[in-house]
């Protein structure tokens, strides 16, 4: 008989005991929702809406299935449903009456809520922690590239010289703003619901702020249709890891170029890449293709979860199950994807000498020969024309616009004079650029010591 099974007259049917359970995936709550219970439980018996002596069994009864579980010596039944009615069942089993008395004012829908809530805000701070691990290692990687020259592009196309120190640093923004996502969402998640009951609360005078202090929760909910209907905290965490993704995803798929032989930027380790079954020569950047291949797979549980909530009258509904394998899921292949993406980075190779010879190539220095020109107090406008006819010439004659005498560039303008050709070369163009979030070897380095700041700041 199921726990709820009073009002009925027929056991449930076999095929909607395997359809309508969750424990297959939410045993995943056991610690959650083990220590919830007790967190109620102790209440329960401090406020003497139960004997205080029962409340000791049951918080002593939860505390053993906590460590049997830990140590995988439960084997969770599906006729029970889900984890909460997993754990009342055995607690029952193992202490007697005193069990039927835990779910004293409490519902499954608000447990399951605590319980997700609880589990979510561990998901944000480990998933904060290896955020920071990888903003460690870019800043490694930045600092040590300070004066490395590469070609920056827009639209595939080269376009100035820059840095990889101030490319790296670009991934540092991103990266921040995400733990940035991840700690609001920490935020969102971290209110007790714990007292909302069913709907509309219980007639019991329950202590929800004795149980927040208990789980560490910052605040409790201030509706009970709201605590047990939000899955915002869930989206929360979705949304940032999807955004997350898309980072990463960037982030591989120009690794991914980068290792070309039409690039030769980097070399992938051995470690990080694979072979082909039947090309000898090949080595693949499998690593960074499959996060950029997940990254669609967290993109559609965002979208399922928000698909699943968008159509739900309040309060709790049955489609709400559905919540969990999408959050797990996406834990899951974030924490799968850091992890390997932060390792593999770490392995990389840069070839500086092709990343700088690559920055000499393609006119990156044209913007420059042009801001030359205004120097010399030519209008803007007629030096981007002068030097769009350089480069079509440098084009015709296979030359870049170093390769130029004097003498040829005074047919195009009479302002070019000898100081040009220090002007235009790749350090100069790259250490003139000494504006805040520009690519001057010292306004990055400021940028490494304000990211660096931020990190240890927060922490």
């Amino acid at each position: 008989m199921k726990l709820w099974g009073g009002r009925f007259e027929k056991a449930t049917d076999g095929l909607v005991d395997d359809f309508h359970s969750s424990i297959s995936f939410d045993k995943r709550l056991f610690e959650q929702d083990i220590t919830g219970s007790i967190a109620h439980a102790t209440m329960l018996g401090e406020e003497g809406i139960i004997p205080a002596a029962d409340a000791e069994k049951i918080v002593a009864g939860l505390k053993d299935i906590l460590e049997d579980a830990r140590a995988g010596k439960i084997e969770w039944m599906v006729d029970a449903e889900d984890i909460h009615m997993n754990v009342e069942t055995l607690l029952t089993q193992r202490i007697g009456d005193a069990g039927k008395r835990l779910h004293t004012g409490r519902s499954r829908n608000d447990q399951v809520a605590l319980d997700t809530r609880m589990y979510a805000k561990v998901a944000c701070r480990d998933t904060e922690a290896m955020l920071e691990e990888l903003i460690d290692a870019l800043l490694t990687i930045a600092q040590e590239n300070l004066h490395t020259i590469m070609p920056g592009y827009t639209h595939m196309q080269k376009a100035q010289p820059i840095t990889l120190a101030h490319h790296m640093m670009a991934y540092v923004q991103m990266f921040l703003r995400d733990r940035n996502r991840f700690s609001n969402a920490y935020k969102a998640a971290d209110v007790m619901v714990l007292g909302s009951g069913a709907l509309a609360g219980t007639t019991y005078p329950l202590n929800r702020e004795r149980v927040a202090e208990l789980l560490g929760f910052e605040k409790i909910s201030e509706n009970s249709l709201d605590g047990v209907a939000d899955r915002d905290y869930m989206l929360d965490y979705l949304s940032a890891a999807a955004i997350c993704m898309m980072h990463l995803s960037r982030f591989c798929e120009e690794l991914i170029l980068w290792n070309t032989n039409e690039f030769r930027f980097v070399e992938m380790d051995d470690a990080f890449a694979t072979g082909s079954s039947i090309m000898p020569q090949k080595k693949n950047p499998d690593v960074a293709e499959l996060i950029r291949g997940k990254t669609g797979r967290v993109y559609g549980h965002l979208m399922g979860l928000l698909t699943v909530m968008k159509g739900l009258p309040l309060a709790y509904n049955k489609d709400m199950q559905e919540d969990k394998e999408a959050f797990f899921d996406t834990r899951d292949t974030l924490v799968k994807g850091l992890t390997v993406f932060t390792a593999m980075l770490k392995t990389v190779t840069f070839r500086k000498d092709v990343m700088e010879r690559g920055a000499s190539g393609g006119f990156t220095n044209a913007t420059d020969c042009a801001d030359y020109l205004v120097k010399k107090g030519v209008a803007f406008r007629d030096a981007h024309k002068v030097v769009g006819e350089l480069v079509a010439h440098c084009l015709n004659e296979n030359k870049a616009l170093l390769d130029l005498t004097l003498e040829e560039l005074k047919q195009f303008h009479p302002a070019f004079e000898q100081d040009v050709f220090d002007d235009l070369s790749m350090i100069s163009c790259v250490e003139k650029r000494k504006i805040p979030g520009a690519p001057a070897p010292e306004m990055v380095q400021r940028a490494i010591n304000a990211a660096k700041a931020a990190l240890k700041n927060d922490q």
